[in-house]
């Protein structure tokens, strides 16, 4: 529908240019030889556009969207009136102009009914007076995508999704150092301080609403509505545009407008960008509100405070001691602190938590069995800073970047493993502005992938004689959608038995990140609860993740709804079945 409409509109928007400058093009620049071509091309553009209008008239009227009740359709109803109007009189007034059988059959047909001249007369002013009104009614309304959408997708972003921008770039491209740093705010409060093209979003979103369809936030009751947000940036500027063309800024800020609860509520999950046909980027605009709010007006939840102070003194969420990083590797006989050919980055929660710290312990145990030389960074290691930054504390994000890489450069760290997604992405996306741009950074299931193909540790078919579990897998936000990293944890386990319904790219959040973890919700607006329910109706004992948050997370989401499956990492799973195996063996000798 909207393809049509879209191909068709660009097609026919040809001809309105040609029309506007009295066929110019047409009768004096194109070769007599190509006429018929380019007839043929506009009737077509015109006939695609007819059909694409006239089924979403019939959609909005007769099967209106679960999304689009309740909402104002008189706008997009007249536009889609007025475009029908411009495709069916362009036909009536093609037919005078002797159109060919071969190249316009439509128009040839409609002149074989032979219109009378008062109705071709009429036709040419109801198609004028249509173009006129729509080309006034576009600026005004949604529709003005028709006109931003092709910038809008071509000025898109092209770094890593979900990647965040420092707060000052230098000549070199990268982060300008804490120690350079002079500006005089962070993020963004008033209108102004948002980027040309993160402005240019308004203009381009078709409400189309499949942002809003696949927000956690908004599922689960919160007041975020991604689509929402863009559209209050749009009105924001058209309500204000005196103020703004004045070179002042209106009395309401940014935050106001959006409001607090929708800006917290976000778990930059980036579902809403993945989604968007025209790259709108949602995620940006709450981040930098976040950045502000955090940094200058100090108007946040009081309870991030415990986190970021923690992270500040302890470099940890948790507030843990540094000396204590290191103790969950006891007796692994595992490189602390010293140079190897990979470096296991543990992540604040498989070093503190005792859950996760399992996690951690079988990873090791993985990769030693293969043979890898690998080693960790003990108490030298410092938080990725993802929480900090998601949360909007930037200067902090900052310091611990620069901070660990100076710990890397100091080791000559290349090549890191990380089980976290959020600290895979800060380090292998995000580190890169802050001199980490040759550091070579892999989730761990990618390696024990890896190490399996190349049969330094065996597939879980092999060592499992009976598999026992019946296992379904949940898709972290941040290794999957954004990570772009999917099939490889699968294949740890060659294969799962079921699949969520929502999986892959399309995997929907536990309700941890953008530093919910260390936030509160309303126990009736819980992410982790609908996910929980998701994962219960596969019917699978086991549901595998590749992310400590999402352990916690989905574990606690299960209890809440009923259900005593069991959440493993893919590493712990690999790992449990190899030591099935060892044990086997051992039994079978002592036997003989």
């Amino acid at each position: 529908m909207h393809v049509l409409m879209f191909w068709g509109f660009l097609m026919l928007g040809s001809d309105m240019f040609d029309l506007a400058t009295a066929n110019a093009f047409s009768d004096r620049i194109l070769p007599e030889m190509l006429n018929g071509p380019w007839n043929g091309m506009v009737e077509l553009g015109y006939t695609m556009a007819l059909f694409g209008c006239v089924a979403a008239l019939v959609r909005r009227v007769a099967f209106t969207p679960e999304k689009m009740r309740g909402t104002p359709q008189l706008e997009g109803n007249v536009i889609l009136l007025l475009i029908l109007s411009i495709t069916v009189t362009s036909f009536i007034v093609e037919s005078v102009h002797d159109p060919s059988g071969f190249w316009e059959p439509i128009g040839y047909w409609v002149s074989g009914m032979g219109p009378s001249e008062s109705t071709v007369v009429i036709s040419y002013w109801v198609h004028i007076f249509s173009i006129c009104m729509f080309f006034v009614l576009i600026p005004l309304s949604k529709h003005m995508h028709l006109v931003m959408a092709v910038p809008n997708v071509f000025f898109h972003d092209t770094e890593p999704m979900g990647k965040m921008r420092p707060m000052a770039i230098g000549e070199d491209g990268r982060a300008v150092p804490l120690d350079d740093l002079d500006i005089d705010s962070f993020g963004v409060s008033t209108y102004t301080q948002y980027t040309w093209r993160q402005l240019i979003d308004g203009w381009s979103c078709t409400s189309c609403a499949r942002c809003q369809d696949v927000c956690p936030a908004y599922a689960s009751g919160k007041g975020l509505n991604p689509k929402q947000v863009i559209h209050d940036i749009r009105n924001y500027a058209n309500e204000h545009a005196p103020i703004l063309l004045g070179g002042k800024h209106p009395e309401e800020t940014m935050m106001q407008r959006i409001t607090e609860e929708a800006v917290w509520a976000c778990t930059t999950c980036s579902a809403c960008v993945d989604i968007c046909p025209l790259y709108i980027e949602h995620v940006t605009k709450l981040t930098d509100l976040r950045r502000n709010a955090m940094m200058e007006t100090m108007e946040y939840p009081e309870i991030l405070n415990t986190a970021m102070g923690n992270i500040e003194s302890a470099s940890n969420p948790y507030g843990f001691g540094v000396h204590e990083r290191a103790d969950w590797a006891a007796g692994l006989d595992i490189k602390i602190g010293e140079p190897a050919e990979y470096i296991y980055f543990v992540g604040c929660a498989a070093s503190f938590d005792e859950r996760n710290q399992k996690v951690a312990r079988s990873t090791i145990s993985l990769l030693k069995e293969a043979g890898l030389d690998v080693g960790i960074l003990g108490m030298q290691e410092g938080c990725s800073g993802d929480p900090a930054r998601r949360a909007g504390n930037e200067y902090l994000f900052q310091m611990l970047a620069e901070t660990n890489m100076m710990t890397f450069q100091e080791l000559g760290v290349k090549r890191i493993i990380a089980s976290c997604p959020h600290c895979f992405h800060a380090l292998g996306k995000e580190y890169a502005d802050y001199g980490g741009d040759q550091l070579e950074v892999f989730h761990h299931s990618e390696i024990l992938a890896e190490l399996q193909v190349e049969g330094k540790l065996p597939y879980f078919n092999e060592v499992a004689t009976s598999k026992g579990r019946s296992i379904t897998y949940h898709d972290p936000c941040y290794l999957g959608r954004i990570g772009g990293i999917i099939e490889e944890p699968r294949r740890v386990m060659s294969g799962i038995d079921v699949e969520i319904e929502n999986h892959g790219r399309d995997s929907f959040c536990c309700g941890a990140g953008g530093a919910q973890m260390w936030m509160e919700e309303d126990s009736d607006k819980r992410v982790n609860v609908i996910r929980a329910k998701e994962i219960s109706e596969t019917g699978c004992d086991t549901v595998a993740v590749g992310c400590p948050f999402c352990s916690i997370m989905i574990k606690d989401g299960l209890d809440t709804v009923g259900s005593d499956m069991d959440v493993m990492d893919v590493a712990e799973l690999l790992w449990e079945q190899i030591q099935k195996r060892d044990a086997e063996v051992r039994t079978g000798s002592a036997k003989a």
